[in-house]
């Protein structure tokens, strides 16, 4: 799906922004697309490399369905190359062995998993779901027809032409927008600007979206970028939800330590400061930036420790029994 023939067998993929122009043999920038003989092949569709049930905060989305759990799949590969990769050995496999492993899968046999252990949604996680396309896509089809919700956890790549292609079937995404452009071309081999995009057309779609900014100190802990990200996603949505996320060294970049949570909560008080309604402090459970409160008169929601609801407050309406304010949540 979404590639166009060029001259002689050379081709276009047309999935994410990348856009990669490949000659007969050769991979795209994710390395699991093939032109052969002048035709895009995807090489990992039904070759699932992971899969577990989730609680839907670990993707994380807190205002979809909270408290449920998520079918989780994934293949192998990604169209970025992040330094800081905490599924690198999946992620990035095909850059570096000719094999493209997992476990044969179909997409009946996911949406079957996914209603047989009870699960709220499928999410398509752990690598970039973008490049698995059209197995994603399949899934999705099926899942929504048995009433399964379909969820991305994405780095926002995805072209605009895959971008309406799945948002009929995706009910959430989290989209992580990671840094600046400097960022994007030094730590992922990618640019800021299509990331921005998909996260305005995947709202003007319908699709529920959450961002999610893992700080990595002297990387894009400033407040300057911080402000930043909470004008653009206010922008887009003040109630869409913004996860601050602690770094913690990995992969090709141990030489940074992990996120203060001084930082994180610097970075949640530029959030509110700015007009976001919620903004949340991830990978530090109990240390209640994780909790949502009422916009309009601070009283405390939803309770939260880690992916773990501990207690919920809301009316069926999902207003503040307190002050009658209505929260923007799934439910």
């Amino acid at each position: 799906m979404l590639w166009e023939p060029l001259k002689d067998t050379t081709l276009r993929c047309k999935l994410c922004a990348h856009r990669c122009v490949i000659a007969e043999g050769k991979r795209g920038f994710c390395a699991v697309r093939e032109n052969r003989k002048g035709r895009l092949s995807t090489l990992v569709y039904s070759k699932v490399i992971a899969r577990h049930i989730d609680p839907i905060e670990k993707k994380p989305l807190f205002h979809f369905y909270p408290g449920s759990r998520s079918y989780s799949v994934a293949t192998v590969g990604c169209n970025f190359r992040c330094l800081h990769c905490q599924n690198y050995e999946i992620s990035q496999y095909p850059k570096e062995y000719p094999d493209i492993p997992g476990e044969d899968m179909t997409p009946e046999q996911v949406v079957k998993e996914a209603e047989s252990t009870g699960c709220k949604s499928i999410s398509y996680t752990y690598t970039e779901p973008t490049i698995f396309f059209e197995f994603a896509y399949d899934c999705a089809r099926l899942a929504r027809e048995r009433g399964i919700k379909n969820v991305f956890v994405s780095n926002g790549y995805t072209s605009p032409e895959a971008t309406r292609l799945i948002a009929p079937y995706l009910d959430g995404n989290n989209i992580d927008l990671k840094g600046d452009d400097n960022f994007y071309k030094k730590v992922a081999g990618a640019r800021l600007q299509p990331v921005l995009d998909t996260i305005k057309l995947m709202k003007d779609l319908g699709v529920w979206v959450e961002v999610t900014t893992l700080i990595v100190p002297t990387y894009n802990d400033s407040e300057e970028f911080l402000r930043w990200v909470a004008e653009f996603i206010k922008s887009v949505d003040v109630s869409m939800p913004w996860h601050v996320t602690q770094f913690y060294p990995t992969y090709r970049l141990t030489d940074q330590r992990r996120t203060p949570i001084s930082t994180l909560r610097r970075a949640r008080e530029i959030g509110l400061k700015a007009g976001l309604k919620y903004v949340y402090e991830g990978n530090v459970p109990g240390e209640g930036g994780e909790n949502t409160y009422c916009y309009n008169c601070r009283e405390l929601l939803i309770e939260r420790f880690g992916f773990s609801i501990q207690k919920m407050n809301l009316t069926e309406n999902n207003e503040c029994p307190y002050c009658g304010t209505n929260i923007k949540i799934i439910r």
